[in-house]
């Protein structure tokens, strides 16, 4: 499947310096595909930045939302492209 704009909301905008929270529904299957490099097509535009973090949620799975980090944002031919990596939890 392909990235869906719809789907990327953002919840809470960063203060100064800090990171901003978003959240992300699609139907693509999160691990592998929503995380892979180049996903987010209009990332830079949207406004993500490096150390946002993304709650990734797959509709019709059971396991709810996943915590991502926004690892990379760069420009590729002069389309925006992020980079979302998944989060180390503890």
């Amino acid at each position: 499947m392909t990235y869906a704009t719809e789907g990327l909301k953002l919840l809470a905008p960063g203060v100064d310096s800090q990171p901003s929270l978003w959240t992300y529904l699609t139907t693509d299957t999160i691990s592998g595909t929503v995380d892979a490099a180049g996903y987010f097509t209009d990332g830079a535009a949207r406004g993500l930045k490096v150390g946002d973090c993304i709650l990734a949620g797959e509709t019709g799975a059971t396991d709810g939302y996943t915590a991502h980090y926004v690892s990379v944002v760069t420009a590729l031919d002069a389309s925006p492209y992020s980079r979302v990596q998944p989060a180390i939890l503890s």
